[in-house]
């Protein structure tokens, strides 16, 4: 492991010079800053929170501490689900969300340039004031656009119109040696060398930190639906998925979930939106699925053909959400899974992991008997259109460090079912600290050692977000 310094009063001095205003110390600081969404990852008091305003202030405190080796932790929301955010060696972490202008829009080549800390829902908002589309669609709507990009965040849309990194052309970082530099372009291709922006997307906070983008939006499609489609079984539910491309539909999401989850949704919004039972059959499993198109005439021939498919295929009814108020309660009902796991939850732990899509059933069924046979309550749901699978691991009555082994020892089986899947570790969340040890394992010495090299050269003094994704201190093995 690296060594680090502690942060002293004079450096400290030195860091209030650099970024006047903006540093926070002792009983300034709030809790939250210790932890992200995910408690279970623990938390860790920071010395300092440097409050960012601007790319060269953000310069100005990095050089700082890298020439004495100080230990980084960027932070955008804090909405990170795998410990990303947690400053686990104290020093200072760098808080980006007042760089939240939204800075100009070029439509002449259909991109946005923003700062890093802008919201997700903000310029989703701005967007379509404008009558365009920021496609990526992550389920937490709150967090920052830097976020999004430094964990590649995929979220509902990316069936139809891809992840985060389709749509950064261009970035402004600051490296761990406190440099200033540019990645990308306003073009949509690129065969210039190695693909530095790229290495920065999906990066997580551990090679520099993102102070703006460029991002591409689109026009914004003319008229949405959504369908709520249940199903007696999950695996005519899911088996229904590759239906939807085989007929030349392109859902702009593709989501299912299993009736445990939408029940704890449903008390948790107070509101019932997905039928339970019809026709005296009792619904098991959803899709909800958003369609979008040009004119209504294409929007009602795609639904009509979407149900003709799905009722083949054994879904017991449709039901269609087409206006706006419909579509905001079926898509309240899916955004609120987190929350209304959480407020029935003691000890909650998550894998975003992500397998091939015809290998969805087998794959939930092993992962639902891991679950039993570890003596843990297991909920899942996720993206049915790309293989990306929320499964969340729950108990109210274990101890946790009981909790802890038992989860352990659930990840290990499945995410080792999940590669002979031909699946991955992450399709979205990201590796942050809790999920080191399980992508070692995935991808082998040799792309660690590939990864880790990146690193090094990026962060010659292992400053910037250290404990994270391709790197493990002592206390974390």
């Amino acid at each position: 492991m690296a060594e680090y310094n502690q942060l002293t009063e004079e450096l400290i001095s030195k860091l209030k010079e650099a970024a006047p205003g903006h540093i926070l110390t002792g009983d300034d600081i709030n809790e939250d800053y210790c932890h992200d969404e995910m408690p279970i990852y623990g938390k860790s008091v920071p010395q300092v929170v440097f409050m960012a305003h601007s790319t060269e202030e953000v310069a100005a405190v990095v050089k700082i501490c890298n020439e004495n080796k100080i230990p980084v932790t960027p932070r955008g929301a804090g909405t990170g689900l795998t410990g990303g955010a947690v400053p686990i060696l104290g020093g200072v972490v760098i808080d980006i969300t007042k760089m939240n202008k939204i800075l100009s829009y070029d439509l002449e080549n259909f991109v946005v340039n923003v700062q890093a800390g802008v919201l997700l829902n903000d310029l989703a908002d701005d967007c379509t004031k404008q009558g365009l589309l920021y496609a990526p669609d992550p389920g937490e709507k709150f967090a920052c656009l830097g976020g999004n990009v430094s964990t590649n965040a995929g979220g509902m849309r990316a069936v139809k119109y891809g992840a985060t990194r389709d749509y950064v052309r261009a970035m402004t970082v600051v490296l761990p040696t406190g440099e200033i530099t540019h990645f990308g372009a306003t073009v949509s291709k690129t065969s210039s060398g190695y693909s530095l922006l790229n290495l920065m997307i999906g990066s997580e906070g551990t090679l520099g930190i993102i102070t703006e983008l460029t991002l591409k939006v689109m026009p914004a499609p003319k008229v949405v639906a959504s369908l709520i489609i249940p199903f007696e079984n999950l695996d005519d539910c899911i088996s229904t998925v590759p239906k939807f491309k085989m007929n030349h539909m392109n859902p702009q999401a593709l989501e299912f979930m299993e009736r445990e989850i939408v029940l704890s949704s449903e008390r948790y919004i107070g509101k019932s939106v997905f039928p339970q039972v019809i026709n005296g059959v009792t619904a098991n499993a959803y899709l909800l699925v958003t369609i979008d198109a040009n004119d209504e005439d294409e929007l009602n021939n795609t639904i009509e053909q979407a149900s003709e498919i799905v009722l083949e295929a054994g879904a017991i009814d449709v039901l269609v959400a087409d206006t706006p108020a419909q579509i905001k309660d079926a898509w309240a009902a899916r955004s609120s899974f987190l929350e209304a796991i959480m407020a029935e939850t003691k000890l909650l732990d998550e894998c975003d992991v992500v397998v091939p899509v015809n290998k969805i059933p087998a794959y939930l069924e092993f992962v639902n008997k891991t679950g039993e046979d570890c003596g843990l309550t297991i909920k899942s749901f996720g993206h049915a259109g790309d293989g990306n699978l929320h499964i969340y691991q729950c108990s109210n009555d274990l101890e946790e460090s009981e909790f802890k082994s038992r989860v352990d020892k659930f990840f290990n089986i499945i995410y080792e079912e999940a590669t002979k899947c031909g699946g991955l570790v992450s399709g979205e969340h990201g590796i942050g600290r809790g999920k080191v040890k399980y992508l070692a394992a995935s991808v082998g010495e040799t792309n660690m050692s590939l990864m880790q090299g990146i690193k090094k050269v990026f962060d010659p003094n292992s400053i910037m977000n250290p404990g994270k994704v391709c790197s493990s201190l002592d206390n974390d093995k």
